[in-house]
Order: C-alpha cells, then sequence, then structure tokens
C-alpha cells in the first residue's frame, strides 16, 4: 500500500533551499543560452523553458535514479534538473563532441542513458509511445521504474498520444504522463486547435486517472507528482498530471511572438514561479537573503564554467561524421 510520508513535500530548509536552486539553475542556463544564440555561438533552434521551470523540478523530486524520464524539444530544464551536467548539455548545444549526445543532437535532442534520461524529441508527441515502451519493459522485466513522460498540450491532438495513453491503461503500464499545458502549441492557442478544452477528459476517455494542478507552483507540482508516482507505484496503472503553466519567452528564437498580446505575458510573469518561492520561502522563514545570494553565485560560477567547458570543448574530425548514421559494412 502507498506510504503516506511518500506523499508529503517536507518543506525544511534544505529542501526549500534544493528547489529554489534547481529553479534557477535552470532559468540561469537558459537566460545564458539565450545570450549565445545571439552571439551564433549555439545554432539552429532553441526552445527556451524560461516560466515553466516549476514543472520540471517539481515532478522530478517524485522520481528515483531507477525510474526513466521522456521529455520534448523544450527539454533544457529537465535535463539540468535530471542530473545531466551543466558542462555536457552546454557543449551538446554549441555541437561539440563532449556533449551528452556527441555533439550531434543538440539543443532538441539532449540524451544519458546512464541518467534514464531518454531525449529531447523533436516530433510533437513523439516521446509518447517511447515512454510507453520503456515503462513495458521495466513491467516485463520485473523492475520498479516509473517513466515519467513530459508533453505539451498540443500533443493531445496528435494520434501518439491516444495510441499511447489507450495502451497505457489496456496493460496498466507505469507511466506518469506530464502534461505541460502552456496554452499555446507553437503559435497556435488551445482555443483554436482542440475542440475540447479540458485536457483531463481526454485521459478520461481512457480511464486514466488524473490531477490539475498549478505548474507555477513547484510544491504544488511536487505533492501531486508525488501522489501520482505513489499511485503508479502500487500497481494502479498510469496517470495523466495536467500543470498549468506559462512560458515567458516565444515558442522559439525564431518566434515573433504575434499570435499574443504582450499584456497577456505580463500577467503570467507575475506569476513567476521562482519569484513566487522565493518570497514565500523567506516570508515563512525557511530562507534568508544570504541563502539566496550564494544561490546565485554557485549558479553563475556553474553556468560560467559551462559556458568556458564548451568553448574549449572539440568539433569532430570530418573522418567520423558518418559514425551512427547507417550500417557499417562488415567484412
Amino acid at each position: 500500500m502507498t506510504d503516506a510520508a511518500a506523499v508529503r513535500v517536507k518543506l525544511d530548509h534544505a529542501h526549500c533551499r534544493e528547489l529554489l536552486r534547481q529553479m534557477i539553475r535552470v532559468r540561469r542556463f537558459e537566460e545564458r543560452c539565450a545570450e549565445l544564440y545571439t552571439k551564433e555561438k549555439i545554432r539552429g533552434f532553441l526552445h527556451l523553458y524560461i516560466g515553466q521551470e516549476a514543472v520540471a523540478v517539481g515532478v522530478m523530486q517524485a522520481l528515483t535514479p531507477d525510474d526513466a524520464v521522456v521529455a520534448t524539444y523544450r527539454e533544457h530544464g529537465h535535463a539540468l534538473v535530471r542530473g545531466i551536467s551543466a558542462r555536457r548539455i552546454m557543449a551538446e548545444m554549441y555541437g561539440k563532441q563532449e556533449g551528452c549526445s556527441g555533439g550531434r543532437g543538440g539543443s532538441m535532442h539532449l540524451f544519458d542513458a546512464a541518467n534514464r534520461f531518454y531525449g529531447g524529441n523533436a516530433i510533437v508527441a513523439g516521446g509518447m509511445p517511447i515512454a510507453a515502451g520503456l515503462a513495458l519493459a521495466d513491467a516485463m522485466q520485473s523492475r520498479a521504474g516509473v517513466t515519467a513522460c513530459f508533453f505539451g498540450e498540443g500533443a493531445a491532438a496528435e494520434g501518439e498520444f491516444h495510441e499511447t495513453m489507450n495502451l497505457a491503461a489496456l496493460w496498466r503500464l507505469p507511466v506518469l504522463f506530464v502534461c505541460e499545458n502552456n496554452l499555446y502549441a507553437m503559435g497556435t492557442a488551445l482555443t483554436l486547435s482542440e475542440s475540447e478544452t479540458d485536457l483531463r477528459t481526454k485521459a478520461a476517455g481512457y480511464r486514466v486517472p488524473s490531477e490539475v494542478v498549478d505548474g507555477m507552483n513547484v510544491v504544488d507540482v511536487e505533492a501531486a507528482a508525488r501522489r501520482a508516482v505513489a499511485a503508479i507505484r502500487d500497481g494502479k496503472g498510469p496517470f495523466f498530471l495536467e500543470c498549468r503553466t506559462y512560458r515567458f519567452r516565444a515558442h522559439s528564437m525564431f518566434d515573433p511572438q504575434l499570435y499574443r498580446k504582450k499584456k497577456e505575458i505580463e500577467d503570467w510573469m507575475k506569476r513567476d514561479p521562482i519569484v513566487r518561492f522565493r518570497d514565500w520561502a523567506v516570508a515563512a522563514g525557511e530562507l534568508h537573503d544570504d541563502d539566496i545570494a550564494k544561490i546565485e553565485a554557485e549558479v553563475a560560477a556553474e553556468v560560467a564554467d559551462a559556458t568556458d567547458f564548451a568553448e574549449k570543448g572539440t568539433w569532430e574530425p570530418v573522418d567520423t561524421l558518418t559514425r551512427h548514421v547507417g550500417a557499417e559494412a562488415r567484412a
């Protein structure tokens, strides 16, 4: 049976510090990435997670190293919090050999099997069948792992969403489906792309239990994720967790954001998950100004070190560029 302690969030000094530190790590890392992109150090596509940090940080608190994580193309935050080093992520952004995907994946294809982090997927809803497969493998081999699958609300209109939800429910797979509902699939509002905007009803159509949570509140996200993961570990099958959040930056660095009003963005920014949690923790006496200053200093040093590491990284030799592209001929 579920241990009641497993679904509680212990908000002592150490845990408050860790929650804030992780959210600030994601924010400062991505702010640096945006700067490097304008300097053409990072190329290709770049989708920033700024504003949504509470979701990745909150959910990851409920997972163990034995669990698996599948993310989207907006996955820098998930990768950082999961345990992939800032150095290896930044090197991957630069396209250097020292990157977590050998410099071949870039921003949208972060991968690290050692941390059971299976992407970074550029296709909307493309990670969902992968998550079901990972969960099925764990179940067939009697492993206790849970697979957490992150995706945006736009994925709910894709066939992979429905196929995966159906099979996960039929086979009672240990999958935590985490929908990061930021209201816009690229530049299309949810109200313009889906006839049913209450995404819980889609999960209910497959008899998958669900919960909706404020995705701008890291404590609420963690508590909901712990409840969901506890139920999954109890053998109750998959769970659908909708985190209602918002991205403060454009869909990608190329996006002029003509589809949403400035006031809407400003209103959501008043609910900044980092500011909300920081101010609450200080008011509650769990954190103090010197704690926050130390966190900022630690993160600044980590981001600077990661950037320096990427700058000094090595490009892949031309004679190995076909490696991993196709099957190699054998004599």
